[in-house]
């Protein structure tokens, strides 16, 4: 059974507590203790990927909703982030939607997710990207939008110069530019840059992230980041490479 099976159909039982716990009791017509706290406990693989997949949705739609409307596009965007199959598409709406009413604050659920994520600094990040992903998705980042993934990335213990350049890096005057995207000035030399896109591809490869136990859900971000990083590095060196010729000719 997938992942998204075994939460709709309930057979997490009452493993999942917490505000996460208590969506799921909501969703599935289970009677889930919302004050009972999931990350004072040691909960088990499964226990620990469900509880994250549904908080990683609770965190999308409310994300989603904090420039006051859901559009049809920020829905898109999170299908193709997470890679829902289409048979389980109604289930995880249904999530979605509750999610979106429940009374919880988006706090309460960023915090039980760093909670569980608390060794898991990787997870957490690509997180953020893909409430960037989401967040962009109508063509602009509402200042909502904005306040509210720096609410959860704080949650999640980054620092504000790490929240602050990766704001800069999705809603930057350019944040297409492929320096952006790896995070170097266009002063940068190339020995130090070929350095910075060999870290960072270590860093976000997909293959590195699964012997880490990260979450399948999370693997699809991963990979786009590092294509992003791939793409970005050979944009720039062939711009250089194009420049040299020049210079030469």
């Amino acid at each position: 059974m997938s992942i998204w099976g075994k939460i709709i159909g309930g057979t997490a039982g009452l493993a999942l507590g917490g505000p996460i716990g208590a969506l799921i009791g909501l969703t599935v017509g289970a009677a889930v203790d919302a004050g009972v706290d999931a990350t004072r406990r040691e909960p088990d693989d499964a226990t620990r990927s469900i509880t994250f997949t549904i908080g990683v949705i609770a965190l999308a739609a409310k994300m989603a909703k904090a420039d006051g409307h859901v559009s049809r596009a920020e829905v898109e965007a999170f299908k193709r982030v997470f890679q829902v199959p289409p048979h389980e598409m109604a289930n995880v709406g249904r999530v979605f939607d509750m999610a979106r009413q429940h009374t919880a604050g988006f706090d309460a659920y960023a915090h039980q997710i760093a909670g569980i994520m608390k060794d898991n600094r990787r997870v957490l990040s690509d997180l953020i990207e893909a409430l960037f992903f989401i967040a962009k998705a109508d063509g602009s980042v509402h200042p909502n939008e904005l306040n509210y993934i720096r609410a959860v990335a704080k949650i999640f213990g980054f620092s504000r110069a790490e929240i602050e350049d990766r704001v800069h890096r999705h809603v930057g005057a350019d944040p297409s530019c492929p320096y952006s995207v790896l995070g170097v000035e266009r002063s940068v030399d190339n020995a130090t840059l070929k350095h910075k896109y060999r870290a960072l591809v270590r860093e976000h490869h997909p293959d590195r992230l699964i012997a880490a136990g990260v979450p399948n859900d999370m693997i699809a971000v991963a990979t786009r980041r590092a294509a992003e990083i791939n793409a970005a590095y050979d944009q720039i060196m062939a711009e250089r490479t194009k420049e040299t010729v020049n210079e030469v000719s």
